[in-house]
């Protein structure tokens, strides 16, 4: 039999290896930690990113985004100053405008698509000091303004465009970006492909171009372009209190988060549309995506050629996606990548494309359709395949509960089908339709679902909830006119698809607590009772002969 010291020594062995077994596990399993990651790029892009990065900083993720423009972020990402970049167009191999090389310079990348959204056109009328919040305009109008022909609020064109509704006399002030910005890309991109005899008597180059020609000298009647730096320098501008009169582009974020109207534009089916989630899903139906991984160059890239003639009335004809340049070169070719840096990067873009997709909606973006979170996936795996470190944990992508994902379809976009028709009124030779109320917008949620898949299909909208009964509440953007909606997501698309890293969120949660929750306990016991056992234990030597 044991003598009662013994005992308490067997005990306090108990509780010490209880304690062990229990709290020894609730380290993760990952083969490596995490170390901050930087990175520079698109502003167009850069709300969501800036979401993003909040995000997961509560998990423990540290990223560092700063938003210098496109061709900016593609510079740096290949002089290796930084360990991804945000680009809104691919590698040109030359700048065309700049004559400057445009390559990654030998660094192995991959293109992962990270949202989509439009390209708005936001603007600063007022009259009576109240903002005119229903202007409308055709693509050829636009390019008029921003080419120095139209000069002034009250012109012709303008006044037909709004079916004979004449503004203010008032000379517009146009804005532009500085930088090599993506906003120009897409803009100058739907204006080589839509006007190219004016487009090329402007810019004296039929190709597009990140940054916008200042007006020539002569040859126009126009006003001066001012360009400033940055999407937030766009929206400064143009909300200036001495900005009555301006207008520029930028991403429909901007717009939205500083309470500024955008530009109704004109489709191929003749209606005024904005830049809503729902708009932007119908258009990107018809993006041409390379789908081919054995082009690893243009892997994933897109073409929008039959975005901009999308036939669906639904459609915003400047719609498209943004990509992260994601560093895949194992460490010999990529010596600013580690095992630890490799591990951010799959866990910030594991959640920014599948849980982050969720707010994108409300942010004024529009989250991916289901092919581009699963191709994003993939991308993801070849940091594995350089660093066998990296853990590429898998769930279903289903689990993204992304809007745009339909569990009974997922191969279509299901924003896209529950899109709401514009209303009458929003029809070339009726309306405007009123700025505010039923009629800026919004008719019955449900659309006719047409409007081409093109290669790979594309598409993707927003709000976290997409749903038609935010059509039948009648919940409208006081700046556009458009259904919003609010929270949720149905989830959603293929069961067997792998996505979704590690979720980090879940640490707290989940079988992370089976092994803290019991851990706890024993500390707590051994807190309470091992002061106790330990002096008897000691007593019963101090007492032995």
């Amino acid at each position: 039999m044991h003598t009662s010291a013994a005992r308490t020594r067997l005990a306090i062995v108990a509780v010490l290896a209880m304690v062990a077994t229990l709290v020894a596990p609730a380290t993760p399993a990952l083969a490596v930690g995490h170390a901050r990651i930087t990175g520079t790029g698109s502003s167009w892009s850069a709300n969501a990113l800036n979401q993003w990065v909040a995000d997961v900083q509560k998990q423990g993720l540290q990223v560092d985004f700063t938003p210098t423009g496109s061709a900016t972020g593609r510079k740096d990402f290949a002089a290796l100053a930084t360990d991804f970049g945000i680009t809104d167009i691919g590698f040109r191999g030359e700048d065309p405008k700049t004559k400057q090389k445009d390559t990654a310079q030998g660094r192995e990348f991959a293109y992962l698509p990270i949202v989509a959204g439009g390209t708005a056109f936001v603007y600063q009328v007022r009259v009576g000091g109240q903002l005119v919040r229903n202007i409308r305009m055709s693509g050829e109008t636009l390019a008029k303004i921003f080419f120095g022909q139209i000069t002034n609020w009250n012109d012709a064109q303008i006044s037909a465009d709004n079916n004979g509704r004449k503004l203010p006399s008032l000379p517009i002030i146009v804005v532009a970006h500085s930088e090599g910005s993506g906003s120009t890309a897409q803009f100058t991109s739907y204006l080589a492909n839509q006007y190219p005899s004016l487009w090329r008597a402007y810019n004296g180059s039929p190709e597009f171009t990140e940054y916008f020609p200042p007006l020539p000298a002569t040859g126009t009647r126009g006003n001066k372009v001012y360009a400033v730096n940055g999407s937030d320098g766009v929206i400064n501008t143009v909300t200036a209190g001495s900005s009555n009169g301006a207008i520029g582009y930028d991403e429909y974020s901007y717009a939205l988060g500083a309470g500024y109207p955008v530009v109704k534009l004109e489709n191929k089916a003749g209606y005024f549309t904005s830049p809503s989630e729902y708009n932007v899903a119908v258009a990107l139906t018809a993006a041409e995506l390379n789908m081919d991984p054995k082009d690893p160059n243009t892997y994933l890239l897109q073409k929008l050629d039959k975005v901009y003639i999308n036939p669906d009335r639904r459609t915003y004809p400047m719609s498209s996606y943004s990509y992260m340049l994601l560093p895949i070169g194992d460490s010999k070719k990529d010596p600013r990548i580690n095992s630890e840096k490799r591990q951010t990067l799959v866990d910030f873009m594991a959640y920014s494309i599948c849980t982050g997709q969720r707010s994108m909606g409300a942010t004024g973006y529009s989250p991916l359709p289901v092919n581009l979170v699963e191709a994003g996936f993939t991308q993801l795996k070849r940091l594995n395949a350089a660093d066998a470190q990296v853990t590429v944990a898998a769930k279903p992508v289903n689990q993204c509960n992304n809007p745009t994902f339909d569990p009974a379809d997922p191969a279509r976009n299901h924003l896209a089908q529950i899109a709401p028709n514009p209303a009458d009124c929003d029809k070339r030779g009726a309306g405007p339709c009123a700025a505010t109320g039923a009629t800026g917008g919004t008719n019955t949620a449900g659309g006719n679902g047409s409007g081409g898949t093109g290669t790979g299909t594309g598409g993707a909208t927003t709000n976290p909830s997409a749903s038609g009964s935010a059509a039948a509440a009648g919940q409208i953007d006081p700046d556009t006119g458009e259904v919003i909606s609010g929270g949720g997501g149905s989830g959603g698309g293929d069961a067997n698809a792998v996505g979704v890293p590690n979720d980090l969120a879940a640490f707290t949660t989940g079988k992370h607590m089976k092994v803290l929750g019991p851990a706890a306990a024993a500390l707590l016991l051994l807190v309470v009772f091992g002061p106790a056992l330990l002096g008897r234990w000691l007593r019963r030597r101090r007492e032995q002969p």
